[in-house]
């Protein structure tokens, strides 16, 4: 017996403690991969070999690998938290930004806890995320790019088209009281309101008034902020007013008069006059109460963003306060043939070497590539039980190489007494 299998063996159970120790000490960090220690024994060699009588001269650290297993996923409030469902990795882009730029190299993570930073970029301790941004809505998976947010006003879009569905009750008479104002409700049937927005954004109030003026005929008046608009009929005439006239099963009848121009002018200093389209070609007249069934309007106010939303494929659309969608972007992952061969740099972070490949990024639930959950982080994959009792373990493993050493200090100071 030699001090150098007990002197290798302390070390091989101080390395061992420092890995348990620093997978506890991670227990609660959002995406970290646990390790383990890997051994191997010592020999040493000759010219003819090791021979068959020889011991060993002790223990060596070969690796301390780091166990890729997924973490347990738990649900946050955060709609900006994500967490990778089976394979892949965020891929963040590291460095300063130079002319809204971020320069620097691509490091890849597991740890989804996600922020928008002052220029709107989605980041992960200050790093940008890395995706395909999208170009007028649309996503083409091309070269990677920092996905941002657009965080100033997204400029409003004058109402051009209105299609409304209506149903008219066929069981009403015809109004005693004339001529119709919209001031006197004995002089029309019923009315319903929506909005038009001007080329500013603004908001006007579009009221029409419906007054029937014979079976299966009807009158219709639009008004405008209280003040009566131009109407005409597809094919027709300028008026203060245009029919709606329906067959004996209560279709529209004078669909060919479909859609409606018409026309106001906004007192706020945006285009005068204003003109969209009103479309009443899903509307009928049964013997049910009045009421609006269907409603579409392309005109919008400006908005800032209210809220993100993020799909299992990685598709990033951005609700605004004007009730407007866009797409952000697309998450990309990254992927490798061996994951294990990731070089760790901190902050639960990997770099990628020649041991583990290069990366193969994909679309979210495409190739190699995992899943995505939003307002959902991936939990450490450390068990915290399994860790303590290894713990145990290390330290009767040091105790015990320990010990090899007092014996072989025992018997050198035999010899030297006797």
């Amino acid at each position: 017996m030699g001090f150098q299998q007990g002197l290798s063996g302390l070390n091989a159970a101080s390395k061992q403690l420092d890995v348990i120790g620093n997978n506890i000490a991670n227990a609660n960090t959002v995406g970290f991969k646990d390790s383990r220690a890997e051994f191997g024994d010592m020999y040493a060699n000759s010219f003819y070999g090791v021979s068959a009588t020889q011991a060993g001269i002790g223990v060596q650290t070969l690796d301390v690998a780091q166990q890729m297993t997924q973490g347990n996923i738990t649900t946050t409030n955060n709609n900006l938290d994500i967490a990778i469902n089976n394979n892949g990795f965020f891929i963040v882009k590291t460095g300063a930004s130079t002319g809204g730029t971020q320069t620097g190299t691509y490091e890849y993570t597991r740890n989804g806890e996600f922020q928008v930073d002052n220029q709107g970029y989605i980041v992960n301790n200050g790093d940008r995320l890395e995706g395909w941004p999208a170009v007028n809505g649309v996503v083409t998976q091309g070269a990677l790019g920092d996905l941002q947010l657009q965080t100033s006003l997204i400029a409003p879009n004058a109402t051009t088209k209105i299609a409304m569905g209506v149903n008219l009750d066929s069981r009403d008479t015809v109004p005693t009281t004339t001529p119709f104002s919209p001031t006197t409700p004995a002089s029309y049937s019923w009315s319903n309101s929506t909005s038009v927005y001007d080329s500013l954004g603004n908001s006007h109030n579009l009221t029409l008034y419906y007054v029937k003026t014979a079976a299966n005929t009807w009158t219709t008046y639009p008004y405008v902020d209280g003040t009566a608009a131009s109407v005409t009929p597809n094919g027709g005439a300028a008026g203060a007013s245009a029919p709606l006239t329906f067959t004996t099963a209560g279709a529209l009848n004078n669909t060919a008069a479909q859609p409606w121009s018409i026309s106001f002018s906004p007192t706020t200093g945006a285009t005068a006059p204003e003109t969209f389209s009103l479309n009443f070609s899903n509307s009928t007249q049964y013997g049910q109460n009045s009421g609006t069934n269907s409603l579409t309007n392309d005109g919008y106010a400006a908005g800032t963003v209210a809220s993100i939303s993020i799909d299992s494929t990685g598709v990033v659309q951005a609700t605004y306060t004007n009730q407007q969608t866009k797409t952000i972007g697309q998450i990309a992952l990254a992927n490798f043939t061996n994951q294990q061969g990731l070089q760790p740099v901190g902050n639960n972070r990997w770099t990628q070497t020649f041991g583990s490949g290069p990366a193969q990024v994909n679309a979210p639930g495409s190739g190699t590539a995992g899943t995505l959950r939003d307002s959902a982080l991936e939990a450490s994959n450390v068990d915290l039980t399994t860790e303590l009792v290894n713990l145990i373990t290390a330290q009767r493993y040091y105790q015990a190489n320990a010990q090899t050493i007092k014996a072989e200090d025992t018997i050198q100071q035999t010899l030297v007494n006797l």
